[in-house]
Parts: structure tokens; C-alpha cells; sequence
């Protein structure tokens, strides 16, 4: 590095944006995640005698400190260290560091950590190039994801790894990190004449999410476009952090775990009948920006799946929640989706639905039966081939029934529907109990007779 590529790295590291100038370098320094960092825990011990050496994977939220372990440990080994981002870096560039760790495996006996920033960004075929050489030692992978590995690392590469969890910053954790970015001289703000009121600094550390960036984010920009006072003091108040960071930070993705772990916990509510639960998670959705036609899909599936026969007007609301919002969008919409969560949350509940995949499973297992002959269509073959022939119509007969047989002649007495005993089903389960006694002793009627002729 001749002096001009070092002036102009000094440049950088003072013109850095707060969050990178305040990483942690030092284990000690790294809050919230004692749970794996903690005194005495196996992670930190393996890092302070520079033992690590099995691959480890680091998943979390964003703004967690993923990134920043891995500069810690970039800080106390003996091993070089290479940094790669799957976002830029391709396969060429992981070559280049193979090539080089060979080389230097060679002439020095020196390991290669390699750190994969967002590791899940990379395809199976990228993923698959590294595992080799995570494989024989080559490389010790530090692999960081906001994802959840099982799903987005290849499973030979988690089969190689430990599996360590970033969890979120609570929000003592978030205040002491805007408490030492105020009084760092160096890195932070120390030197300058910075007074947070204890209401703003409150705001600041609630609106964060646990996210540390964010937090830092949201305090450099307070502090950098807040006019000094004559004395020379930067006042933050409460009005200048609340628009320096106006909505709390959502961990929500549509494509990631978050995104499927809160529309889980909203059907659960649902389904559990919980209004208070589901309207939460809907307000997070809706609060995060996600798609009101997804939330209004899945409510449509409950109440065939989990409402059902208790209360088939269940599916009525949900359909018309969906064609309104269609009509008047976000934000009125909002109310005809919220009237369907709160009547299917509070709606006698049934899965007798998934009777279905009974009647699929029969004919999965032993084929479909043919139709007999009597269901058969007269239209066309009645007089060749007698289709239709005892074919007793219901509504010629009182209450419009006729106790016949409608299941192929080798399933007759199978039964797949079990009603419920909720809400209208309630009603259905008498009636259709009634109806198969009749079916039964009909049945057992012509049999008899058969016998005696």
C-alpha cells in the first residue's frame, strides 16, 4: 500500500458512517448476545485461544452484530483472514481465495478464515464450490445470514458448521451502544458538545427494533443536521428524533423468516380464535407493507380449512373482504379486511373439510371405483345400456330424500365426511346421522330380500 492508497483508506475509515465507525473490536465490546460470547461460553473461548476451527454459520436479524463478530475474530487471529460479500463476489472471486489459501497453506502453514457476508445469496452451484475446501480444512467458513440456514445453506455446508443465532438487541442493549457512540471521542461523538434529552434518547432506542444501524443511523443523522446552539451544544430533543427516525424499524422481508413466521402466527391466532392475537399480527403486516391480497388469500383458505361447515358464511366474508378492498385499496380497505379477521377469529371452527383428502387417499390407495349404474348418465346409453336405471329421485319423496346408495358398490358404508359438533355443523351432523341409518337399513332391507328370493 504506497501513501496515496493509505491516505485515501484514512479518508475512508473518518468519513465512515457512524454504525461502521462504532463497531465493537473487542468481544467485550459486542452486547446482547452473551448467550454465545458470554464468559466462558464455547464460541468465545475458541476465538480468545484462536481454535476456531470448524465453520461456523451466524444467523440473525440485520443490525445484530453478525458482521461485526466476524471482525473481532478477523482482529485476534493468527490466520489470514478474507472478507467476501455474496452480493458482489462470484465464483471467480472465491477461486482467487482457494488459490491463495493453497499457496499460503504451502509455504507458511497458515490457515484462511473466510468470512461470506450474506452466505444464502449464494446459489447451490456457488455454495457447492465452497464446500470442498470448508471439507478438507482449506477453509474455515464464517458464513452470516439474516436467513434461516436450514432453509438457505446447501445441507451439506450446515452438516459442516455450527449453527450460532444472532439474536436482536433489546433495548438496554441499544441504549448503551447510543450512550457510547455520545461519549467516544474518537469514533463517536465525544469530542463534540452532544445533548440528548433522555425522552429523545428514549424514542430513538423504542424505534430501533433492536436494530443497532438503525439506531446509529437514526443518531447521525439527528446529530449532524441539528445546528450547534451559540455555546456551540448540538440540543437533540424529542422533535428532532422523532423525525430523524419517524417509523419504528419492522424486521419483515416478504421473503424471509419473518415474513412467514408472522402470517403463521396470524392464522394460528385465527384458527386458536383469538381475535386480539390475529389483529396484532395484522397490524404488524400491514404497519411492515405487505401485500393486504396475500393476508386476504390466506384468510380465504382458513375459512374453508379451519371454519368450514361450522360457519360456511365464514367463507362468504372473506370473499367479500378481498372483492371490497379491490374496490377501495389501503387505507379504507382496511376495514373490510379487519371485519373478516375478527368474524373468522370468532366463528365456531371445524376442519371437517379435510374429509377430502380421505376420500383421495381411498382412491390414491386402491384406484377409482367405477360409477354404478344407476348414477350413470340416462341422457345418452340409458336405452342400450340401462345407464340410469334405478335411479330414485329425491325430490319425489318426503323431506326430498331417498335413502340410495351413491358409492361404488365395493365402498358402500365408507365413510369419509365427519361433521362436527360447532355451530351450523352442528345442525349437518343430525342430519347426516339420520341419513345413514336410512342408507343402512335400506341396504340391509334389499340385501334381505335378495336372500329370500
Amino acid at each position: 500500500m504506497d501513501l496515496f492508497d493509505h491516505a485515501m483508506q484514512e479518508r475512508l475509515t473518518h468519513e465512515a458512517p457512524l454504525a461502521d465507525r462504532m463497531r465493537p473490536q473487542t468481544l467485550d465490546e459486542i452486547l446482547g448476545q452473551d448467550h454465545i460470547i458470554g464468559e466462558g461460553r464455547l464460541l468465545r473461548r475458541a476465538i480468545q485461544a484462536d481454535r476456531l476451527f470448524s465453520s461456523i454459520i451466524l444467523s440473525g436479524p440485520p443490525g445484530t452484530g453478525k458482521t461485526t463478530l466476524a471482525r473481532v475474530i478477523s482482529n485476534l487471529t493468527k490466520a489470514h483472514f478474507e472478507s467476501l460479500s455474496a452480493v458482489l463476489a462470484g465464483v471467480a472471486d472465491l477461486r482467487r481465495v482457494i488459490a491463495e489459501a493453497i499457496e499460503r497453506r504451502k509455504l507458511y502453514q497458515r490457515r484462511t478464515i473466510l468470512f461470506i457476508d450474506e452466505v444464502h445469496r449464494w446459489n447451490k452451484s456457488q455454495q457447492d464450490a465452497l464446500l470442498p475446501h470448508v471439507e478438507t480444512g482449506l477453509l474455515t467458513l464464517i458464513g452470516a445470514t439474516t436467513q434461516n440456514p436450514y432453509f438457505d445453506v446447501i445441507k451439506a455446508l450446515v452438516s459442516r458448521s455450527r449453527i450460532f443465532e444472532i439474536k436482536a438487541l433489546g433495548e438496554e442493549d441499544i441504549r448503551q451502544i447510543l450512550l457510547r457512540a455520545l461519549a467516544d471521542p474518537e469514533r463517536g461523538y465525544g469530542k463534540r458538545q452532544v445533548v440528548i434529552e433522555p425522552d429523545a434518547l428514549a424514542h430513538l432506542t423504542r424505534m430501533a427494533g433492536g436494530d443497532a444501524r438503525n439506531a446509529l443511523n437514526a443518531l447521525e443523522l439527528a446529530v449532524e443536521t441539528t445546528l450547534p446552539a451559540d455555546d456551540g451544544t448540538i440540543l437533540i430533543n424529542l422533535d428532532v428524533a422523532s423525525e430523524s427516525i419517524q417509523k419504528r424499524a419492522v424486521l419483515y422481508d416478504k421473503g424471509d423468516d419473518a415474513h412467514y413466521d408472522t402470517i403463521s402466527a396470524f392464522i394460528k391466532s385465527v384458527r386458536g380464535s383469538d381475535p386480539d392475537g390475529a389483529l396484532y399480527w395484522l397490524a404488524k403486516m400491514l404497519y411492515a407493507g405487505e401485500d393486504p391480497r396475500f393476508i386476504l388469500r390466506r384468510l380465504i383458505v382458513l375459512a374453508g380449512e379451519d371454519i368450514g361447515m361450522a360457519d360456511p358464511m365464514g367463507l362468504v366474508v372473506a370473499n367479500a373482504a378481498a372483492q371490497a378492498y379491490e374496490y377501495i385499496g389501503l387505507p379504507e380497505g382496511i376495514f373490510p379486511i379487519t371485519e373478516a379477521t375478527i368474524y373468522l377469529a370468532t366463528a365456531p371452527k371445524s376442519n371437517s373439510a379435510f374429509a377430502y383428502h380421505a376420500a383421495l387417499g381411498e382412491i390414491e390407495e386402491n384406484g377409482a371405483g367405477p360409477v354404478p349404474i344407476h348414477l350413470m348418465d340416462a341422457s345418452r346409453d340409458a336405452k342400450g345400456f340401462g345407464h340410469g336405471q334405478g335411479y330414485d329421485y329425491p325430490h319425489n319423496h318426503p323431506g326430498h330424500w331417498a335413502p340410495q346408495q351413491y358409492l361404488p358398490k365395493n365402498l358402500v358404508g365408507k365413510v369419509f365426511y365427519q361433521p362436527s359438533d360447532q355451530g351450523y355443523e352442528a345442525q349437518v351432523q343430525e342430519r347426516v346421522r339420520m341419513w345413514r341409518e336410512a342408507q343402512a337399513k335400506a341396504l340391509a332391507d334389499l340385501q334381505m330380500g335378495d336372500e329370500e328370493a
